[in-house]
């Protein structure tokens, strides 16, 4: 008999210690852990960099997905990005590396993300905050909100490509 498939994150009632207002963001973000992590199970090594029509790699999506949660959530508190994240941007889509490593990176970066949530005073919710070198405003909760989007985004995106490179070899 085959496995009874969990119902999806948001369904699973609150998460402890989270605040009420952000337990839609780290619903958002477990639900696209679990869904990255079973889709990329098994994928081969040598898929990893190839595109479709044009669009972005499966490589790309991952390293992309770990850093925009890392510098979105450097921004929701308050601090400019390092160095070494400004490297990180410039290098996303570059260099190949393996699959386990990607994975392992959005994976401890998507539970950075939710320990930040749960220590998130949600007084500092509407509090302003500046985004990338030109300070453009966005409020603590707006940079979450978007965090989770932008996540469950590439994740749709990620499932497509992947599928299509696994129907095609």
């Amino acid at each position: 008999m085959a496995d009874k498939k969990k119902p999806e994150v948001w369904l699973r009632g609150p998460l402890d210690g989270m605040p009420p207002l952000l337990q839609p963001v780290a619903h958002a973000l477990l639900q696209a852990r679990e869904e990255i992590n079973e889709l990329l199970a098994g994928f081969p090594d040598e898929l990893l960099w190839l595109k479709v029509a044009g669009m972005a790699s499966p490589g790309f999506h991952l390293q992309h997905l770990a850093g925009v949660l890392d510098r979105l959530f450097t921004y929701a508190r308050g601090e400019a990005l390092t160095a070494q994240q400004l490297d990180y941007l410039a290098n996303e889509g570059k260099g190949i590396v393996e699959l386990s490593i990607l994975l392992e990176n959005f994976n401890r970066q998507v539970d950075i993300a939710i320990k930040q949530l749960s220590e998130t005073d949600a007084d500092t919710l509407t509090e302003v905050r500046g985004v990338g070198r030109a300070q453009i405003p966005s409020t603590v909760i707006g940079l979450m909100v978007h965090a989770a989007e932008h996540t469950m985004r590439h994740t749709g995106q990620l499932l497509v490509t992947v599928n299509v490179l696994k129907a095609g070899n």
